[in-house]
């Protein structure tokens, strides 16, 4: 019996260290195609070393105590690219903080997969299009700030739906 409890626990433990490192593994994947789709003057983004088990020791993110990624802090930082598809990966991100760069493109309609985001703040950057109606179901969102951007259309009726969105 004894054996089997230990066997059982030490089984326990490794699935628990498995799945720690492919998350943070899929976390990091994600941030660093940020990372390659960014220009970064000022070396903001020096700390993300793709080969670290999980991003939470880079600088400008938060990790919960999971070690799941619950926050991306990189407004007025001088960065220019785009955002990319990737971003839709990071489930348990709360926070993500693009304000004030020189970010362009569209805004990825995997965005509207985070379904714990409360804040998303894209404004004073070159972003253009429209706003994806995907957005529409991140129903935890309280902040959205895409002004001073080159958007373009109408802002979708599903984000009506969001009962919590306070700020728009």
């Amino acid at each position: 019996m004894a054996t089997q409890t230990w066997l059982w626990t030490s089984l326990t433990v490794a699935l628990t260290f498995i799945l720690t490192v492919v998350n943070g593994n899929s976390e990091g994947d994600a941030l660093f195609t940020l990372r390659k789709s960014l220009s970064d003057p000022d070396n903001v983004l020096q700390s993300w070393d793709p080969t670290l088990v999980n991003p939470c020791t880079w600088f400008h993110i938060t990790c919960n105590q999971d070690n799941r990624v619950t926050r991306l802090d990189l407004g007025n930082s001088n960065l220019s690219g785009h955002l990319v598809p990737e971003l839709g990966k990071l489930e348990h991100l709360q926070y993500l903080e693009l304000y004030k760069n020189n970010i362009q493109g569209t805004i990825p309609s995997e965005l509207g997969s985070l379904k714990r985001l409360i804040s998303l703040d894209l404004y004073n950057n070159n972003i253009s299009g429209t706003i994806p109606t995907s957005l529409g179901r991140l129903k935890s969102l309280v902040f959205l700030r895409l002004n001073d951007n080159q958007l373009t259309g109408p802002i979708p009726r599903e984000l009506s739906n969001v009962s919590s969105l306070k700020v728009v």
